[in-house]
């Protein structure tokens, strides 16, 4: 039994490093793909000499390109990466943190707590940097609050996190609607309703660099302690028996996933289903150990929104909002994926 067990073992990895490899050189296509889409198509030629020319390329290149390329397109396609890989990881994160495949970066109200923010700084005519900050303050506070909240039930932390979290994001959506309802109809509901859609046109390379910090740390950290996840998704009582510190790695999880998802709503909006479906889509391929999910679910995250960018640039010659576009493509894949899983 043990040679078996050591040549499963082995072709395992030999399995996920292949994996690796192929998703990461999946990425760099998409991602050339994505350069050359939208209003102002650029060829193969010129995305490559457009990207050469900031590194002393002196050839035949259109003004026009350059500025596209490193203007407009290259901060829109690394934060589609960043935003992509953080959602997916949080989510998968939460799944296992509550050992429940339907979980998403949003149960705990930070999609509300940001939206809620992001709405109260548009209304004080806020320019776009202070709008992603108090839309990143908006979430983390949210999160807290449910958090808080939840150590004075006396019912399980997992069901009481997800009872405030309902709670919070009850109120939050309450608070915005309200917000809604008195914003002048002729400037600022546009720029609300704009905003909850979802989108990355307006993305330029400032406002990436306030989101990198967050979303970097988040991830670090979830890679780092990638493994003890595994440990999370045993009964509570097996958990302990482990000698595991359940409530300690829950609330650095827990810290770790709403940077990222913070960061990346303040950056893109509100963009759903990334992070409750690509983990659906990473078991798929790398199996259940978070060793080996993270890793995957940051890579196909990525890929999965860079598709759905490019889909919502080229499909009308009117930019489809990206939050619409990937509930769209979304919801009929997941449906799909619960018949399939059924049947199986």
């Amino acid at each position: 039994m043990q040679p078996d067990y050591k040549n499963e073992e082995k072709r395992q990895s030999t399995h996920y490093r292949a994996l690796g490899f192929f998703m990461f050189f999946l990425l760099l296509f998409v991602a050339f793909i994505s350069f050359g889409i939208g209003y102002y198509p650029l060829s193969a030629t010129e995305i490559i000499r457009a990207f050469a020319f900031r590194f002393g390329y002196e050839g035949d290149v259109l003004p026009q390109a350059i500025t596209i390329f490193w203007s407009i397109r290259f901060p829109r396609i690394i934060a589609a990466i960043l935003i992509g890989s953080s959602l997916s990881v949080a989510g998968v994160a939460y799944q296992g943190m509550f050992r429940n495949p339907l979980v998403s970066p949003d149960i705990l109200g930070v999609s509300s707590g940001a939206s809620l923010g992001a709405a109260i700084a548009i209304m004080q005519g806020s320019p776009n940097w202070l709008v992603q900050l108090a839309a990143f303050s908006g979430g983390i506070s949210a999160v807290s609050f449910s958090y808080l909240i939840s150590r004075k039930s006396a019912h399980s932390q997992t069901l009481s996190l997800v009872l405030t979290g309902a709670m919070i994001t009850a109120l939050c959506n309450a608070g915005v609607t309200l917000l809604k309802y008195i914003a002048s109809p002729t400037d600022l509901l546009p720029q609300i309703t704009f905003w909850l859609m979802g989108s990355l046109a307006g993305v330029r390379i400032n406002d990436i660099w306030l989101s990198t910090a967050p979303m970097a740390l988040g991830l670090i950290t979830l890679f780092i302690l990638r493994w003890r996840i595994n440990l999370l998704t045993l009964d509570e009582d097996e958990a302990k028996s482990l000698g595991i510190n359940i409530r300690r790695y829950r609330l650095i999880f827990i810290v770790a996933s709403t940077l990222m998802s913070s960061a990346a709503i303040c950056l893109g909006g509100l963009i759903g289903w990334v992070g409750l479906m690509v983990p659906h889509m990473g078991r798929s391929l790398a199996g259940p150990d978070y060793k080996r999910l993270i890793p995957a679910c940051a890579m196909l995250g990525a890929i999965y929104l860079l598709i759905m960018d490019g889909i919502a640039r080229s499909v009308l010659a009117l930019e489809l909002p990206l939050g619409v576009v990937v509930s769209v493509m979304g919801a009929p894949f997941f449906v799909f994926l619960i018949i399939k899983r059924r049947e199986s």
